[in-house]
């Protein structure tokens, strides 16, 4: 049997949390963080490691930090200097004020600059942190990319600076869709506009479009409806008429239907059944236009990405039995891991509307296996959860039940 002392912090916060009466929703509102933090660190994925997060945690649970950790250093030894981000503080403190004010003052910097070569791998690797939701990591990439990138760019010969800006706008789009994807849309909207900005300097209006479709999901994360869909409208706005040229480049076409995309949530969320089905629609045809499943700008946008959206929008507007119709027509097989879970979700979330228990649940964990974290920490996910165990009623199957502990729903 585990004893006090062999606990992990994990289990010590839970343990902690069930006794003060909390759910895990109340204790990230006391400390200022989102619920799938909370729920990483109840399942040690992400680690807690500064004095200063344990004393938060402490003080949210009304215990001392020797009661969730029993060998942290006493309250008046000063905190390690070297230590690692959780989740993403790093990043958050490495937007804040000017990113590289230095560079304003002619202040001295010793580094030789990275390569444009160097640069492109590192925006390469913030990617691959993201799709395997290694926030941690990617905390401390960025947070020591982003100011290379930005001194870069202030003291580079004129010969580098469009390519430094569009490295720079693509780094700060990683950023937005990561801040989205962990629900911290305040910092996503900074670093999308950010983005937008280095996007114009860079003369990539492509960019500049990039950067809104991660601002409108900003937006969407924040419920702030009329501006994401204000966002997506002046892109296709502009987009719509260029695409009539039978010359239009992929790259442009794969902008304007994942902007349809995002209009057509828009519309669902909203139960907008017309406006919905019209942008799935034109999306369709931008998608059998190209032919083929792309990724232009890290949007995954083609004929497979616009069947999942119309059966994810489905589900939105309540239309559980044309939702799996859709579905069964899919094959998602060719997407990244963290594209296809969220299309099981969906599949999941529609069987859950059709109380159609065991279906639900064998899609929400074929889900878990291609992306845990996503299913763990996903609202939506940890919702079909609640209403799988509530329609199960006292007969609750034990892969569901464990994947509710997975996932701290229990």
């Amino acid at each position: 049997m585990t004893t006090p002392d062999t606990k992990s912090l994990g289990q010590r916060v839970k343990e902690l949390r069930r006794a003060a009466g909390m759910s895990q929703s109340d204790l990230a509102a006391a400390m200022g963080r989102s619920e799938s933090w909370v729920s990483q660190v109840e399942r040690s994925v992400q680690p807690v490691e500064r004095l200063s997060v344990l004393q938060a945690l402490a003080d949210a649970l009304n215990v001392s930090v020797r009661e969730l950790r029993p060998d942290a250093p006493p309250a008046e030894e000063s905190e390690p200097v070297e230590t690692k981000s959780n989740d993403l503080d790093g990043l958050r403190v490495a937007l804040t004020g000017h990113p590289a004010l230095g560079s304003l003052f002619d202040q001295p910097h010793n580094r030789p600059a990275p390569s444009l070569a160097d640069f492109q791998q590192q925006v390469e690797q913030a990617w691959t942190l993201v799709h395997a939701s290694s926030y941690a990591a990617l905390s401390d990439h960025l947070a020591k990319l982003l100011p290379s990138i930005e001194t870069a760019v202030r003291h580079a010969p004129a010969g580098d600076l469009a390519e430094l800006h569009s490295l720079r706008a693509k780094a700060y789009q990683v950023a937005a869709a990561s801040f989205t994807r962990q629900d911290q849309a305040d910092a996503a909207w900074v670093a999308a506009d950010r983005a937008l900005q280095a996007a114009e300097l860079a003369g990539q209006p492509l960019e500049v479009v990039a950067s809104l479709f991660r601002m409108a999901h900003a937006f969407m994360r924040q419920q702030h409806m009329e501006q994401a869909e204000q966002a997506a409208r002046s892109a296709v706005a502009v987009m719509d008429p260029r695409a009539e040229a039978p010359t239009c480049p992929a790259e442009e076409l794969s902008l304007l239907g994942a902007m349809n995309l995002v209009l057509a949530v828009i519309n669902a969320r909203e139960g907008n059944r017309s406006g919905t089905h019209a942008h799935i629609d034109r999306a369709r045809e931008i998608a059998v236009r190209l032919g083929e499943d792309r990724n232009d700008f890290d949007t995954e946008f083609g004929p497979t990405n616009v069947e999942i959206h119309a059966v994810s929008t489905a589900v939105e507007l309540g239309d559980a039995g044309f939702a799996l119709e859709v579905a069964q027509k899919v094959n998602a097989s060719g997407l990244s891991p963290e594209r296809q879970s969220r299309f099981l979700l969906d599949v999941a979330r529609a069987h859950a509307q059709r109380r159609h228990v065991g279906e639900a649940t064998a899609a929400i964990l074929e889900a878990e296996s291609l992306a845990p974290e996503q299913i763990h920490d996903h609202h939506l996910a940890r919702e079909v959860v609640r209403d799988l165990i509530q329609l199960s009623g006292s007969r609750v199957a034990k892969p569901l039940r464990d994947l509710a502990e997975r996932s701290a729903v229990l």
